[in-house]
């Protein structure tokens, strides 16, 4: 009877873990969330003012909805790490009671709501973004004609489908729940109930969007090397189009090798009913959580090697300007026949363009 009163008067999402927990924090997990909430904060935050530079360059249509679909990434990154990192920030330095201090349970929903929601949105952009640059790439007519505010309108839906998804169990389908080690609340992974079915949600959604994103970038990439290495490679500049793929290719490939270990965990202990260890979980989260990390910097690294083939290109020209100004001056060199009229000067005739009117046939000079 006493039992049952005291788990009647615990609130819903601390029935699993119930704090104040009896544990020793370690150096390691609260020096991990400051570097990485600093160094996660920092780099999107880099890459956002590159963008924004970026955008404010580009004359290209495509290029323009593609930078869109990236500081909407950016931005989603920033925030995730911001109101996510504070709190286990927060947990670390103050290590406060999380009973006391929400014991109606709303902050560790917000909590949970959050993560799950920063946490989707990544990778259902990257599906959306290979969704743009498949129609660029295959129907270019047709994709020529969408204005930029369609790039918006597609950021807008996924984010409203990552926030539908993050509130089911505000509908009670599935429940938040205090994590190990009490600085984090997130879905209730589990086998039972409206619990198995949040857990399949959230999974299979992740999962579905890396495997689309896959599947459309690999048809993206085979028709655009069949474009650039066909016959009319010479006609159709695609340069910028492969700057795209290649940064949507990485973006992917992060996205696959942070995430994929947690998706599978998750459903495989909903699936197979599968205890959760605490250890396994954070690690599988710290994992998921260096995408935030990882995605600014390919953008940043993509702009610093365009900035520097830009100063080749520039440095290149300017030496063939200056070589094409010593070659046209007045003194003769070594070894070739002076100027006097009534011969033709060789010399005279590698620099001027054969092509001018005026000098047409040999050079003779009167």
């Amino acid at each position: 009877m006493n039992t049952s009163t005291i788990a009647n008067s615990t609130p819903h999402c601390y029935t699993i873990n119930n704090p104040p927990f009896e544990y020793v924090p370690t150096i390691a997990s609260a020096y991990f969330s400051c570097i990485f909430s600093a160094l996660g904060l920092t780099s999107n935050l880099i890459a956002f003012v590159v963008l924004v530079k970026s955008f404010r360059r580009t004359h290209s249509r495509s290029r323009s909805s593609f930078l869109i679909f990236l500081g909407s990434l950016v931005v989603t990154d920033f925030m995730g790490i911001f109101v996510t990192g504070s709190i286990v920030v927060s947990f670390h330095v103050t290590h406060f009671n999380w009973r006391l201090l929400d014991p109606s349970c709303h902050f560790c929903n917000f909590m949970g709501m959050s993560m799950v929601f920063y946490g989707l949105c990544p990778l259902l952009l990257g599906a959306a973004m290979a969704v743009e640059r498949f129609i660029g790439i295959n129907h270019p007519f047709a994709h020529s004609n969408l204005p930029k505010s369609r790039a918006i309108c597609m950021v807008l839906g996924v984010w409203s489908m990552a926030g539908c998804i993050s509130m089911l169990p505000v509908t009670g389908v599935g429940s938040y729940h205090m994590q190990m080690p009490g600085s984090w609340c997130f879905l209730n992974i589990s086998s039972e109930g409206n619990d198995l079915v949040f857990s399949l949600i959230f999974s299979l959604v992740g999962l579905f969007s890396i495997a689309m994103s896959f599947l459309l970038n690999t048809v993206s990439v085979v028709t655009l090397v069949k474009v650039c290495c066909g016959q009319n490679r010479l006609q159709r500049r695609r340069d910028h189009e492969v700057e795209m793929m290649v940064q949507l290719i990485l973006i992917m490939a992060i996205a696959s090798i942070c995430w994929c270990p947690f998706l599978i965990y998750i459903l495989k202990s909903a699936v197979t009913s599968a205890p959760v260890t605490g250890e396994t979980i954070v690690f599988c989260l710290r994992m998921a959580s260096c995408n935030q990390i990882f995605d600014p910097w390919i953008y940043i690294m993509c702009q610093v090697n365009k900035l520097r083939s830009l100063l080749l290109k520039l440095w290149r020209r300017d030496s063939q300007s200056r070589s094409d100004t010593s070659c046209c001056g007045c003194d003769s060199p070594r070894g070739i026949r002076s100027w006097t009229p009534g011969y033709t000067s060789s010399f005279a005739e590698r620099c001027y363009d054969d092509s001018s009117p005026a000098l047409t046939g040999h050079v003779v000079l009167s």
